[in-house]
C-alpha cells in the first residue's frame, strides 16, 4: 500500500504507521480526529491507541450515515450535576415522562441521597447515580462505562454541571481558587464530557443527541460581579457550533449537538447572587423553580428524538419576548415584586 498524506485533523484516514495511510476505498473507513499508530493485521485496523472518533466507533454500527435504528422511547438519559436543582428537576421530569436516568455529581453523599430519593419514587430499574467530577478525564470515561454498563447506551446526553463557586465579587478580587474552579468546571469539564458523549454515540446504532446548557453570558451581555462565569458561558456556545461544525465535516450524521438555555431558575447558584438591588429586581421578575423550568424543557428534548429530527436546536425556556412581557408587566403594573426576595 502507498504512503500517502492524509489531510488533517477533518476525515483522516482509518490506519496510520509512522505517516498516515489512506485505505483502499472498498475498506471505506474513516478515522476523523488526531491519529494514533495503528497496524493492519490480515486487512483489519487495529489500534493501538485511540484518540479523536475512536476507533471502536467504525465497527459499532454507528456513523456516517445516520442513525441505524430510530430512536423511540422510553428514552435513556444522562444527567451531570443532577443531585439538585435544576440537573434534579430534570431528571424527575424524564422519569415522570417513562424515561430512564443516570444522575451524577461530584459529591458521593449528594449522589446517594438523590439515587435513593428517585429509586423511591419511580422504581429502582429507572434511575441510576454515581460520582463523577466532570473536571477529571478519567472520571468522565468511568461515567460513560456506568452507563453502558447499567443501560446499554445513552440517547440523550445533558451537560449541566456548572459552577461560579458561589463567588460574586469584581474579576480583581476573584481568589486563583474561584477562577480554576469556574473555568475547569464549566469549560474544561464541558469539554470533556462533549468528547466522551460523542465517541460513546459514534458507536451506537441509534446514535444521540448531546444538550449543552448555557447561562448568564452566553449572548455576549457583560456579567459583572461574576465575569469568569460569564465568559465560559460564552464559550458554550462557541463550544456547540464547533462541535456541530466538527461532526459535519467528518460527516458523521447520528450524532447532533444542541443548546439548552434554562433561563434564571431559582438555584442555590443565582440565589447566593441576590445581594443587590439590581439583582434581586430581575430574579423577581424573570427567575422561575427548576420544576417550571425542566416542565417546558424536557418535552421539547424528548421531541427531538421522538421526531428522528437530526438537526442542531436551541431550546430556550426565557425567551425576549417572555423577558420583556414581564419587564413591562413589572413597570406597569408592580407584577412579581417580591416573589422570591424582598427588594429595598
Amino acid at each position: 500500500m502507498a504512503t500517502v498524506a492524509a489531510p488533517l485533523p477533518l476525515r483522516a484516514a482509518a490506519c496510520a504507521g509512522p505517516a498516515p495511510f489512506r485505505l483502499s476505498s472498498d475498506d471505506g473507513a474513516r478515522f476523523p480526529g488526531r491519529l494514533g499508530q495503528r497496524s493492519l493485521v490480515a486487512g483489519v485496523c487495529r489500534p493501538r491507541e485511540s484518540a479523536g472518533f475512536r476507533v471502536e466507533a467504525l465497527f459499532g454500527g454507528g456513523g456516517g450515515g445516520g442513525p441505524k435504528e430510530p430512536m423511540v422511547p422510553p428514552y435513556n438519559v444522562l444527567i451531570t450535576g443532577s443531585t439538585k436543582g435544576i440537573g434534579y428537576a430534570l431528571a424527575k421530569k424524564f422519569l415522570k415522562a417513562g424515561d430512564n436516568v443516570v444522575i451524577c455529581s461530584r459529591s458521593a453523599e449528594r449522589v446517594e441521597s438523590a439515587t435513593s430519593d428517585l429509586k423511591k419514587e419511580f422504581g429502582e430499574q429507572h434511575v441510576w447515580g454515581t460520582v463523577c467530577d466532570v473536571r477529571e478525564g478519567k472520571d468522565v470515561k468511568a461515567l460513560v462505562d456506568f452507563a453502558r454498563d447499567k443501560l446499554g447506551y445513552i440517547d440523550i446526553w445533558i451537560n449541566n454541571a456548572g459552577s461560579n463557586a458561589y463567588s460574586f465579587k469584581p474579576l480583581v478580587e476573584t481568589s486563583d481558587e474561584a477562577l480554576i474552579e469556574v473555568i475547569t468546571t464549566n469549560t474544561l469539564g464541558l469539554m470533556l464530557c462533549c468528547r466522551e458523549a460523542i465517541n460513546m454515540m459514534w458507536s451506537q446504532p441509534r446514535g444521540g443527541h448531546i444538550f449543552n446548557i448555557d447561562g448568564a453570558g452566553s449572548d455576549g451581555r457583560p456579567t459583572p460581579r461574576f465575569a469568569a462565569y460569564g465568559a465560559t458561558k460564552r464559550s458554550v456556545v462557541h463550544l456547540t457550533k464547533s462541535l456541530q461544525a466538527e461532526l459535519q465535516m467528518n460527516e458523521v450524521n447520528n450524532v447532533v449537538v444542541h443548546n439548552l438555555s434554562p433561563g434564571m431558575v431559582t438555584t442555590e447558584l443565582l440565589m447566593s447572587g441576590a445581594t443587590t438591588k439590581q439583582a434581586k429586581f430581575f430574579i423577581n421578575i424573570l427567575a422561575e423553580p427548576p420544576e417550571v423550568v425542566a416542565d417546558y424543557l424536557v418535552p421539547n428534548i424528548r421531541a427531538i428524538p421522538t421526531n428522528q429530527s437530526m438537526k442542531p436546536t436551541y431550546i430556550r425556556f426565557l425567551t425576549g419576548l417572555r423577558a420583556y412581557s414581564r419587564i413591562f408587566s413589572r413597570i406597569a403594573f408592580g407584577a412579581r415584586r417580591n416573589k422570591y426576595v424582598t427588594e429595598d
